[in-house]
């Protein structure tokens, strides 16, 4: 198909899964679609601890992507005790291979009639009473598209945010990752190890992947004290506590990235809308973004859709439809407040003490029972409400989590 000056209902720019699955859902509306990536092949580089929840999954339906299934976790405190949680018989996050993922959640929106462009990326944008000019930089040269809506779907650094001038997410973490051979795990169960010599205010993992094992760490810039990430990663691998763990460890590949959380000031404006890590979407407590960033998806391209057939995607139009993320917005709140009450800030001591209570058998209980990846805070609020100790501990941010 030539697509020279060619005109779409909506450009998507961003081929992750995020982009791929809005793509999709924009065609089965009846939309005529353009998604654009700027790398010469979907799902690369790799910049993510790969879980995706069973929701997500189910969503997307693509089970060949699925390398584990994980049911629990090991806990670890900085001091090294560890607290058990999870059922065997329940699944709680999935790890994938992102690229038959990324790639078949794309190829699902082709299938349906969305018209892709590889190694492509946009040079100019301009908003216009009745459509939107973009200027595409591709490898046989550039083309000139009209959209009715542009979609931004191109990640935490968005070209699409940066242009509009539509605000930056509230947090910027940063993330980085090796995948590794020989790591002494369990089967089933991913690590977490908190402590500041590895993770300030947030924590590590090590994420059973078949035979690998993905081991990162995330924290904020201004936690690193001269830092890197790098450094962190050599501090939780050389840790007395668990070192014989990585003793027979080889690196295959390692990956670096930031993990936006927090909404930005103004997702969609006229005739433009932000979609996952461009519009902040990844949840504060875990820095996933595939889960949230689909639901936002689901909220929003019904309404879309339907001011796109009625021809207004004025601001005013489109200032109503983003009122529908004020939930997912206040929700992120309390994920954030939940976090730093338990976590981030707390220090190694308080957090050693944390882990004495969470290794209650009556605690522990209460986790396995309530605890949800997606959704942390009904445990988080009855463990604040019900367990002395924690309210001691969270302070002023448990009663952000408590009242929101």
């Amino acid at each position: 198909m030539n697509i020279v000056d060619a005109e779409y209902d909506v450009v998507i720019i961003g081929a992750g899964p995020i982009g791929g699955y809005l793509s999709r859902r924009f065609c089965e509306s009846g939309h005529s679609v353009l998604l654009i990536e700027e790398h010469e092949e979907v799902g690369r580089p790799f910049q993510c601890a790969g879980l995706v929840n069973p929701h997500a999954m189910d969503t997307v339906g693509i089970e060949q992507s699925i390398l584990t299934g994980i049911w629990g976790a090991r806990i670890h405190s900085p001091s090294g005790t560890a607290v058990n949680i999870g059922d065997s018989q329940r699944i709680r996050t999935l790890s994938v291979c992102r690229k038959i993922f990324d790639e078949a959640v794309v190829m699902q929106a082709v299938e349906v009639g969305a018209d892709l462009l590889l190694s492509s990326r946009p040079t100019s944008a301009t908003v216009h009473e009745d459509y939107v000019s973009l200027d595409i930089e591709t490898p046989r040269g550039e083309l000139a598209i009209k959209a009715k809506l542009v979609c931004g779907a191109d990640g935490a650094h968005s070209w699409v945010r940066r242009r509009f001038r539509m605000g930056n997410p509230r947090e910027l973490m940063i993330g980085f990752q090796i995948e590794v051979a020989g790591y002494r795990g369990e089967e089933g169960k991913l690590d977490m190890y908190t402590g500041s010599d590895f993770a300030p205010g947030f924590f590590a993992w090590a994420i059973p992947s078949r035979e690998t094992t993905r081991i990162g760490t995330w924290t904020k810039a201004s936690l690193l004290g001269g830092r890197s990430c790098e450094d962190l990663l050599r501090k939780l691998q050389s840790c007395s506590a668990w070192s014989s763990r990585f003793e027979e460890c080889t690196e295959i590949g390692r990956y670096c990235g930031p993990i936006p959380s927090g909404f930005v000031k103004r997702p969609l404006i006229e005739r433009v809308a932000l979609f996952g890590d461009a519009a902040g979407i990844c949840k504060p407590t875990t820095g996933g973004g595939i889960g949230p960033g689909f639901k936002q998806v689901d909220l929003l391209v019904p309404e879309l859709s339907l001011a796109l057939n009625e021809g207004d995607l004025s601001s005013r139009r489109m200032g109503k439809i983003s009122k529908l993320l004020d939930e997912m917005s206040g929700d992120q709140r309390r994920k954030r407040a939940l976090r730093d009450a338990f976590l981030t800030e707390s220090t190694d001591s308080e957090l050693d003490e944390i882990f004495k209570v969470w290794s209650k058998p009556e605690v522990t209980s209460l986790i396995n029972e309530l605890g949800d990846i997606e959704n942390p805070i009904p445990l988080g609020v009855k463990m604040l409400r019900e367990v002395p100790e924690f309210r001691k501990l969270a302070g002023r941010a448990a009663m952000a989590v408590l009242w929101g």
